[in-house]
C-alpha cells in the first residue's frame, strides 16, 4: 500500500472480512452526514469482496486513523468506489485514495457513482479528469391505499417462494443484458439479490404465465429507513407492453402497506429506459447520482 499518501499517523493495509462490520458503520456515517439517514447493508460490502476477479490483497484498502479506528476504505475492480468518515475529511484522505484507484486501474478504463449531493467528491473527480456517463434516481411514491395490484389476463401474481431463484435470475439478467456491460454468474447474481440477508421474499412478487415465470420483482428489507424498497424488477421480452411491471410495482406496494409501510423507493438509470415505468406507477424522482468514467 506504499502507492497512496495519506497525512501522519494514517495507515493502510488490505480489507479482511473481520472489516466488514467496521466498514458498514464507516458507509452509514457518511450516509448520515449525506442524507440524514443511512440505507446501507453490510451485505452490500460482502458483494463487493466477493466480486469475480477482485482481490481484496490489491484491489482493496482500508486506513485506519492515527486512533486506529477506521477512516476510509476504497477499492477498485471494473468499478471503483471510495469512502472517508465524515472526521477524517478535508486531509487529502479522498484525494489520495483516488490517486491509488487510478494507479490500481492502470489503462482499464473504470467508473464510479457518486450522489450529486456530494459536491466534493464530484468536484474532486471531475478535476481529474472524469466525466458524467450515466445518471441514476432514486424514485419514492407515498400510499395511505395503494392501488389493488391487479393482472392481466393469463397472469398470476404471488409472492417469491424457495426454488424461484434461478428461473428469477434467468429473467432478470436476460432483461438487464439489454443494457449492462456484463452478464452475473448466478452465485454473484445471489450475493447481490435473494442471499443477502435483507431480502424480503414477502414483498418480492413473482408472475407466471402458464406455470413460468415471466416477471420479477425483488425486495428488500433494510434496516434503518423507513421505506419498503425495490433492489431489481423485469418482465420477460415476450410479455412486456401489457402492464405486467405496473401490476407487479402495485402487488409490492400493497404487500409493503401490508406490512406497515407507507413509501416504497427504487433506483433505475438512465440505461435502462425504465425511468417511465415508475413514473407512471406515480413514483417521482426523489435524488439522483451521476456514474462516472474515467480518463
Amino acid at each position: 500500500m506504499t502507492d497512496l499518501v495519506l497525512p501522519p499517523g494514517y495507515t493502510t493495509r488490505p480489507v479482511q472480512a473481520r472489516d466488514i462490520a467496521a466498514l458498514h458503520a464507516l458507509i452509514q456515517a457518511c450516509e448520515r452526514q449525506l442524507l440524514g439517514y443511512a440505507e446501507s447493508d453490510a451485505d452490500e460490502i460482502r458483494a463487493v469482496l466477493g466480486r469475480p476477479g477482485l482481490d481484496p490483497a490489491s484491489d482493496t484498502v482500508l486506513v485506519t486513523g492515527p486512533d486506529g479506528t477506521v477512516a476510509a476504505w476504497a477499492w477498485v475492480n471494473r468499478r471503483s468506489d471510495a469512502d472517508v468518515h465524515p472526521a477524517h475529511r478535508g486531509r487529502g484522505i479522498g484525494t489520495g485514495l483516488l490517486d491509488w484507484i487510478e494507479l490500481r486501474a492502470g489503462a482499464a478504463v473504470i467508473s464510479q457513482t457518486v450522489p450529486d449531493g456530494d459536491h466534493a467528491a464530484t468536484r474532486l473527480l471531475r478535476s481529474h479528469g472524469w466525466t458524467p456517463m450515466v445518471t441514476s434516481w432514486q424514485l419514492a411514491i407515498a400510499f395511505d391505499e395503494p392501488p389493488a395490484p391487479d393482472a392481466p389476463d393469463g397472469i398470476a401474481l404471488r409472492p417469491f417462494q424457495p426454488g424461484d431463484e434461478h428461473d428469477a435470475y434467468t429473467v432478470l439478467e436476460d432483461a438487464f443484458d439489454e443494457w449492462q456491460q456484463r452478464r452475473k454468474s448466478y452465485e454473484e447474481w445471489a450475493m447481490l439479490t435473494v442471499g443477502r440477508d435483507t431480502f424480503d421474499p414477502a414483498r418480492s412478487v413473482i408472475a407466471t404465465a402458464g406455470g413460468q415465470i415471466v416477471g420479477v420483482l425483488l425486495a428488500l428489507d433494510l434496516p434503518g429507513i423507513a421505506d419498503g424498497y425495490i433492489e431489481r424488477l423485469a418482465v420477460r421480452a415476450d410479455h412486456r407492453g401489457r402492464g405486467l411491471a405496473q401490476a407487479l410495482l402495485r402487488a409490492c406496494f400493497a404487500a409493503c402497506h401490508a406490512a406497515g409501510r407507507r413509501s416504497c423507493v427504487v433506483w433505475t438509470h438512465s440505461d435502462t429506459g425504465a425511468l417511465g415505468v415508475y413514473e407512471r406507477a406515480g413514483m417521482t424522482v426523489r435524488r439522483s447520482s451521476t456514474v462516472y468514467r474515467s480518463p
